[in-house]
């Protein structure tokens, strides 16, 4: 995994029968930073709706982690805005451990929320997710707490494409002697012990992506149920090792 930072441009993927939206577009910032015991992460997301009446809503997002390198730990913090008012704030800390682990929130209200065996923190989850593709798995199933959600760890499936070796990128010269894998990852409300990741509901929300083995993402289609956006990588630093 490297430090960088990347900016995508979003468009308009596609829409559902009989929906509202005309329009999308907008763009994405992200940044990791190696903290060297750590990884320091922001995501700054805007996205303008239209619909058929011309008529506007620019939602925003500001969301940013620290999470210690041996999984075990994270901090957290989300700000959802919508046509410039904060539409929800999710904020705290979470600890992983044999047994699960457990979430202490400050943000939207200070409550604790266990946390099932087997949940992996974001960085990691990129990091197995990875691994699995290049040793040729094809399905990754386990629970994953980012931060996200103020109801703690979601289901998780990533549905794995064949580990791709490194090909010619006149765009990115950086990522032209690097692995990539596609996968697409869908996200559930926890189910309790013993049931199926998901059941037979619909995901909350999904996401496909080009990852290389360093950890960076050119390409992103995230699925909202009603759309989807495309995300394309404009521009990529990758940042020195402090380490």
């Amino acid at each position: 995994m490297v430090g960088h930072r990347a900016a995508y441009r979003l468009t308009l993927d596609r829409v559902r029968d009989g929906s509202d939206i005309t329009r999308a577009e907008g763009a994405m910032l992200y940044e990791v930073v190696d903290a060297c015991d750590g990884w320091a992460t922001r995501q700054r997301f805007q996205l303008t709706l239209t619909d058929r009446d011309g008529t506007e809503v620019e939602t925003a997002s500001d969301y940013s982690t620290y999470e210690t390198k041996d999984g075990r730990s994270i901090r957290f913090s989300l700000t959802q805005t919508s046509q410039g008012a904060v539409s929800q704030r999710v904020a705290g800390e979470a600890e992983v451990t044999p047994e699960g682990g457990r979430v202490r929130y400050t943000a939207p209200e200070a409550k604790e929320v266990p946390l099932p065996p087997g949940t992996l923190l974001p960085m990691l989850h990129t990091i197995r997710t990875l691994a699995a593709s290049r040793a040729g798995q094809r399905l990754l199933v386990v629970p994953l707490f980012d931060g996200t959600s103020p109801d703690g760890a979601q289901d998780t499936t990533s549905v794995l494409q064949a580990w791709q070796t490194p090909q010619a990128n006149e765009r990115f010269p950086a990522l032209a002697p690097l692995g990539s894998a596609r996968m697409r990852i869908a996200f559930f409300d926890h189910s309790p012990a013993g049931g199926s990741p998901g059941g037979a509901s619909a995901p909350d929300y999904e996401v496909g992506l080009r990852y290389y083995e360093n950890g960076v993402a050119d390409e992103l289609k995230m699925e909202f149920g009603e759309f989807s956006v495309n995300g394309r990588m404009q521009e990529l630093a990758v940042l020195p090792n402090p380490c």
